[in-house]
């Protein structure tokens, strides 16, 4: 029955792109069924050896402040009997990725094949991208965003977000096996598609995943020795695509170069400098326990949040815009801060720490897919970003994909390390 399950739960996953791409509801029962299914795992294995590695400490220990700070009791959980129940529901992302990294893809051919899938996505997005920028829509009739940005095949602008997060552990592997290859033309293939995916993230046309995806060439370079000379190239590309938006994609250039710098000059003036004064304002008037899950989006209206920074120079008045508001701060670490505080501001630093030194020391298994995946996850939980939130999908389905199959590539099974906790 455990292979059976096991199996079954194989072949939901590599369904699980497909799904975010498609249907958001579909994913997110497709996650709390592999979350559920593991722990029926684990119960009737008695095998819950993965919880004493030092990275799933930490993320439970998180996970279980995070849940504290959303009780609806006094002093606690100003978003109610809701903020609780979400605190609690987040726990499926962790299990989801724990599923990943000790139980399903443990085996190479079931990571390759999940790496193959990505790649699908990532093609389908990128494809897209320049449907839309060569004939004006995509698949669906939609044009460009408002803003200029080529949103893809979806009807917003979530491609950059979308594909920056999936593009190395997408393009990654299949570049590394078409380049090993004798065959000039798989080479010239191998270069082909990843310059595909380097080119149409600048393309695309949104300021912080172009940035992310310059970030990702730099640790290519440094953890995937066989791929330096290639991603620096796609840098420099990358740089000459810029300088040609003026003339090829006048739209892209506007949003990247004049609006990203007059945005830099009066950053705390712009609706992100607002929604990061405002976060911060809301995470030093509650500093041990937070507003609870969702606390940003149900207080942030609140008149005595309407604050200014002044130990940073930036007064009351500069902190009234209604940018300041939104459904979360568009920052993982001050979401962290404004749902449980500085505690749990401190517990989710530790943990994306601990995921990310989990997986860096196993690079010297020279497994692409892993190395690929860690340059995933330092993207997804880069600081200095502007991002998604981080419990919705699509963006917690993608982070989470690629955090449980890093893992499972550099890090194998969990108990194996629990020594090292």
């Amino acid at each position: 029955m455990s292979e059976r399950l096991e199996t079954w739960m194989q072949r939901l996953v590599l369904v699980l792109p497909l799904l975010i791409l498609a249907s958001r509801a579909g994913a997110d029962a497709a996650i709390a069924v592999v979350a559920l299914a593991f722990l029926a795992h684990c119960a009737g294995s008695r095998d819950w050896g993965w919880t004493r590695h030092w990275a799933a400490r930490l993320s439970l220990l998180w996970w279980a402040w995070v849940v504290v700070c959303s009780l609806p009791v006094a002093g606690l959980g100003a978003g109610g009997l809701h903020s609780l129940i979400q605190a609690v529901l987040l726990g499926r992302y962790l299990l989801f990725a724990a599923a990943l990294w000790v139980w399903l893809l443990r085996g190479a051919a079931a990571r390759r094949r999940l790496s193959a899938v990505l790649a699908v996505a990532a093609g389908w997005i990128i494809l897209q991208c320049w449907q839309q920028y060569l004939f004006g829509v995509n698949i669906l009739g939609d044009h460009r965003w408002m803003d200029g940005a080529l949103t893809g095949p979806f009807q917003g602008p979530r491609a950059g977000p979308e594909l920056v997060l999936i593009l190395f552990p997408a393009i990654l592997p299949g570049t590394l096996w078409l380049l090993n290859s004798p065959r000039w033309s798989r080479r010239a293939l191998g270069v082909a598609w990843f310059g595909a995916g380097v080119l149409t993230m600048v393309l695309i046309g949104q300021r912080m995943p172009a940035l992310l995806t310059g970030l990702g060439l730099v640790l290519c370079s440094l953890v995937l020795p066989r791929l330096r000379r290639v991603a620096l190239a796609g840098l420099a590309a990358a740089f000459v695509l810029v300088a040609a938006t003026p003339v090829i994609s006048p739209p892209t250039f506007h949003k990247l170069v004049i609006h990203f710098s007059q945005q830099m000059r009066h950053f705390p003036e712009s609706d992100y400098g607002q929604l990061y004064i405002r976060a911060t304002v809301m995470g030093l008037q509650n500093p041990w326990t937070g507003l609870g899950f969702d606390g940003f989006r149900d207080h942030c209206r609140e008149a005595r949040y309407k604050k200014g920074l002044p130990r940073l120079g930036i007064p009351d008045g500069d902190a009234q815009s209604p940018g300041a508001c939104n459904i979360h701060p568009h920052n993982h670490y001050l979401e962290a801060l404004t749902e449980s505080g500085f505690p749990g501001l401190i517990l989710f630093c530790l943990t994306v720490l601990a995921w990310l030194l989990t997986m860096a020391r196993g690079l010297g298994r020279g497994d692409p897919i892993g190395a690929a995946c860690l340059i995933g996850a330092v993207l997804a939980f880069w600081p200095l970003a502007s991002t998604s939130a981080l419990f919705t999908l699509p963006n917690a389905g993608w982070i989470f994909l690629v955090l449980g199959m890093g893992l499972a590539a550099l890090a194998g099974p969990a108990a194996s390390d629990a020594t090292r906790a």
